[in-house]
């Protein structure tokens, strides 16, 4: 799926904590991840987060139903979005922990996208430069 759907379509992206969350019986993320797939709205990662989720250990049986939520795919992080990441990482202070944290905001924010995360605090500091961001 390519990640600049036309706005009219609701995207969001979901985070590496959201997807561990998937597994989790009655876990607030796993529940609003639910909520989004009745509303019919399209889910993906980035590969940058696939690559965090599969580091693992990831129990086969999760594994599928990460994938099975992710409708919208696994979409690569091309040379926008690697363009956008060190412009973030550039802007929030050059701190080598933020690479991933920067490469997922700029995943989001060139696919127009809301990053679902358990983590807000981890990616407030994004926002002003785009990110949509909810907390779940």
């Amino acid at each position: 799926m390519d990640s600049r759907r036309k706005n009219s379509v609701i995207i969001i992206h979901l985070d590496t904590n959201v997807l561990i969350d998937l597994s989790t019986q009655g876990s607030a993320a796993g529940d609003k991840v639910e909520k989004w797939l009745e509303e019919g709205r399209v889910l993906a990662a980035s590969s940058t987060v696939w690559f965090e989720y599969i580091s693992g250990p990831v129990p086969a049986d999760a594994l599928g139903l990460a994938l099975a939520a992710l409708q919208g795919g696994i979409l690569p992080f091309d040379s926008h979005q690697a363009e956008k990441a060190a412009e973030l990482y550039n802007l929030t202070g050059r701190r080598r922990a933020l690479r991933f944290d920067c490469m997922i905001a700029a995943g989001a924010i060139i696919a127009n996208a809301t990053l679902a995360t358990s983590n807000g605090a981890d990616f407030l500091m994004f926002v002003p430069f785009g990110l949509k961001l909810e907390v779940v």
